[in-house]
Order: structure tokens, then sequence, then C-alpha cells
């Protein structure tokens, strides 16, 4: 383990795995594992392979989200682990290796190096993408991810109040300042909207992440409405039926972030198989 100060050994690109995504916030609370699942599930749904990895040290959900909390991961062939799967999609979390109510008491090197153990020592591939949810704020997991690994980009997601937003701004920068370029903001319980009656709140205020993706010149991923299904979903490890059980607009706006996502990551790698130009003088 790298002492304090010492610069990070690269792990370097993970076999068989085309992009890493990680999946941040500058604040809890805002629903980013919910937003980790949805774009894992959306894309693999869209006929992608897709994985993910809960750097969520301290506090993973991703096992109850995905209705895997009674499932342990095994050893293959070399040592190497293998994910939890659930309908196609891959999963490691440090919930598939602790009892339930058990909490991880680390210093800042030890979940440093479990990232990084989790990262180098599964059998990820093949994979398309590989989604990495990420702790909260910019501490020593969100740098550690960026400082020892090539991302192809990463998501930031927050809620529309002034806080969350402001906060969102900071750890945006923080990934920039490292090399790391936005795939986008996406704004969570931006709305609700009542089944019964149809009447529209804006709960938590409205636009502010759709705002600073425009005053930073970063795109715009979508707008995620507070939904009961959502949560009912989520509460019972559905990671798929966020897109067939739900009120229409629900399942619309949904399918909207998806497709936005998906479009930015299409552009990215563009950007990465495009050929240097030669110059023919003379």
């Amino acid at each position: 383990m790298a002492a304090p100060g010492t610069p990070l050994e690269r792990i370097g690109p993970l076999p068989g795995v085309e992009h890493v995504i990680a999946v941040g916030a500058g604040k809890g609370g805002v629903g980013k594992s919910t937003i980790a699942v949805l774009a894992a599930a959306g894309l693999l749904r869209a006929g992608y392979k897709v994985a993910l990895l809960d750097g969520d040290v301290y506090g993973p959900s991703l096992p109850k989200l995905t209705g895997t909390e009674d499932r342990k991961p095994q050893v293959g062939p070399g040592g190497r682990l293998l994910p939890v799967e659930v309908d196609g999609l891959k999963l490691v979390s440090m919930g598939h290796l602790l009892a339930r109510d058990q909490a991880v008491i680390w210093r800042g090197p030890m979940a440093q190096k479990y990232v990084r153990e989790m990262l180098d020592a599964t059998e990820w591939g093949p994979l398309d993408y590989l989604f990495v949810d990420l702790p909260p704020g910019t501490g020593d997991i969100p740098l550690t991810l960026a400082q020892t690994i090539p991302l192809t980009g990463f998501l930031i997601v927050c809620t529309p109040q002034d806080v969350a937003v402001m906060d969102a701004v900071r750890a945006l920068h923080m990934y920039q300042r490292l090399g790391v370029e936005p795939l986008g903001i996406v704004e969570n319980m931006s709305y609700y909207v009542c089944p019964h009656c149809g009447h529209r709140d804006e709960i938590f205020s409205h636009g502010g992440a759709r705002q600073a993706a425009a005053d930073l010149g970063v795109p715009f991923l979508g707008a995620i409405p507070l939904n009961v299904a959502i949560r009912a979903h989520g509460d019972a490890g559905r990671p798929f039926a966020y897109f067939t059980d739900a009120e229409p607009a629900v399942i619309a706006a949904l399918n909207d972030f998806i497709t936005r996502l998906a479009e930015q990551l299409q552009a990215r790698a563009r950007q990465h198989m495009a050929l240097p130009q030669l110059k023919i003088e003379g």
C-alpha cells in the first residue's frame, strides 16, 4: 500500500473491460446508488454487457437494491473473484462479504486498498461498461479510482436544491482536475407527480442540475422523478422492474436518461477510436 502522499501505482486497463465509469455525488442522500443501478440495468436491457462495483465501502447498498443480499461471490480459476449475477448484471459489493448489520470501520488507506483489490482481482470481462458506485464527496476512494485506473468518464448525481447542486459542482471540478471528463449530470428526485390526480409538485425545487450543466458546459442526462415505484422496486431489489412496472411518465423519464447516457458513451467511444490525422505537405 502506498504511503500517504505517495503517488498510487496505476492498475491500467482491466482485462476484458471496455469502459469504466464512475458514479459520484457531492453529498449523500441524493439517490446516487439508485441512479447507478438504473444506468447499469438500463444499458443491460439495451443489449450491453454491464457490471457494477460498489465502491461505497461504508454504506454498501447495491445488494439491497439488486436483491442479492444473501448471495456470496465465488472464487474462480487462478483465485480471481467471480461477481454475483442477477439477470446478467454482474455485481461486487462489500455488502456481499459482510453480515447485513456489520459496520466497516476502516481508515482511508484500507478503503482505498479494498477498491483497488476489487478492481484488479475480479474476473469482470467481457464487459462493455463497468460502473463504480462511489461514496459521496471528494475523499479517498474517488481519488483512488481516478488516479489508478483509466476512466471513460463520470456521472454526477444531484437533487435540484441549491445546496445539493453546489456540492455536485465541487465533485465535478474534482474529477476534471484529475483529468477525467464528465459524461453529464443527472437530476434525481426532480419532481413528484401524484399518481391519482396527476398534480405535479417540485418538492426540492426543479431544474438546478440542468442549469448547472448549462453553466458548466457539460451534458444534462435527464430528470428522474420522485416516485413510489422507484422506491418500492429499490426496497424489493428489483433492478429491472423500474423500466416495466411504473407509471408511463416515469418509464419515459428513465428511458430518456438511458438514451442520453448511451449517446454520451457512444460519443466518448468515437473520440477514443479516432485516428490521428496525417498532414501531407509539399
